[in-house]
């Protein structure tokens, strides 16, 4: 029994550690590579990103030990064109809708008397 357990655990061990050099080394393709090198085929595109979460992963082990320091951690974040306009938008929307409701409450009202 104590055989089977240990011969499991190191069977899991062994595809963490396999798993682990994989993406290691993805990540080294990813930097050299750089951004535009996502563009040269499925390897190129997880090569890439295993780089920028890695980047990000480095970003978040030093907000974590900055706070462990008691020091303040301003989360920054850029705010994307993209969904700003479509913020806009669907503000522009709501606005559009609740002027429609409100001219079908008053007719309603109107027909109703």
């Amino acid at each position: 029994m104590t055989d089977d357990v240990m011969r499991f655990f190191a069977a899991w061990m062994l595809t963490h550690e396999a798993a682990d050099e994989g993406l290691k080394a993805a990540v080294l393709r990813g930097d050299e590579g750089g951004p535009e090198g996502m563009g040269g085929g499925p390897d190129a595109f997880v090569d890439g990103l295993a780089a920028m979460v890695a980047e990000e992963k480095e970003k978040l082990k030093r907000d974590l030990e900055a706070r462990a320091r008691g020091e303040e951690v301003s989360i920054e974040t850029q705010p994307d064109p993209a969904l700003e306009d479509l913020r806009f938008e669907v503000g522009e929307l709501r606005g559009r809708l609740d002027n429609i409701e409100s001219l079908l409450e008053t007719l309603v009202r109107k027909s109703g008397s």
